[in-house]
């Protein structure tokens, strides 16, 4: 790709992990893109669960658990960074009538494709109602690249880029998120030598 090339938009794709990344957080990590521009980019990985399930964090925000369904979820690891604040991916709520297509929610990100992104604890106020987004993902932290920083790792080999498939975000058994999200680009990761190719 040459230099004056058209930039790249990741915002709604998977970033999966080359099979020789070794990072301990990032290897064999799959992240979900919420935003990518030429500023930087933020995710969240979806396959690091950690020791916390969402009725214990519930518990630690003095919030009652009012949905049974998502009480034994667990909460993930969605990266490095402000790994003390949660942050909520859950399919978009309209607000209704004259909302302008605006979240219900006061501290939103929409994403391209359907999800979105909320960090304000008014999401996890309407879940401990019973009431909220059917299906949620709950990190403490996300991963982030300063400008230019990911276009270069994927430039070295770091990662493969394949467009989201939200069910397995929210669907798909944990430990099967990194061979499934391969397996859109209809790979598996033993055909990968961790060594970069030059042809």
């Amino acid at each position: 790709m040459s230099a004056d090339s058209a930039p790249i938009n990741l915002t709604s794709h998977f970033l999966i992990a080359m099979p020789g990344l070794s990072d301990e957080l990032f290897g064999r990590s799959v992240v979900f893109m919420c935003e990518h521009s030429e500023r930087g980019a933020l995710g969240l990985v979806i396959n690091k669960p950690s020791d916390i399930v969402l009725s214990r964090l519930f518990e630690k925000v003095d919030l009652p658990m009012g949905r049974e369904d998502l009480a034994d979820q667990p909460v993930f690891q969605g990266g490095p960074v402000q790994t003390e604040r949660g942050f909520v991916l859950h399919e978009a709520i309209d607000a209704g009538e004259g909302s302008d297509g605006e979240s219900v929610y006061a501290s939103t990100l929409s994403i391209p494709g359907g999800l979105e992104m909320t960090t304000s604890k008014d999401v996890l106020e309407a879940m401990a109602s019973g009431a909220g987004p059917r299906k949620v993902f709950v990190t403490l932290g996300y991963a982030s690249w300063g400008e230019g920083q990911l276009e270069s790792e994927i430039t070295e080999n770091s990662w493969l880029t394949v467009e989201a498939d939200p069910s397995l975000i929210f669907d798909a058994p944990v430990d099967e998120r990194y061979d499934r999200a391969m397996a859109l680009l209809g790979l598996q990761s033993w055909m990968l030598s961790p060594d970069a190719g030059h042809a």
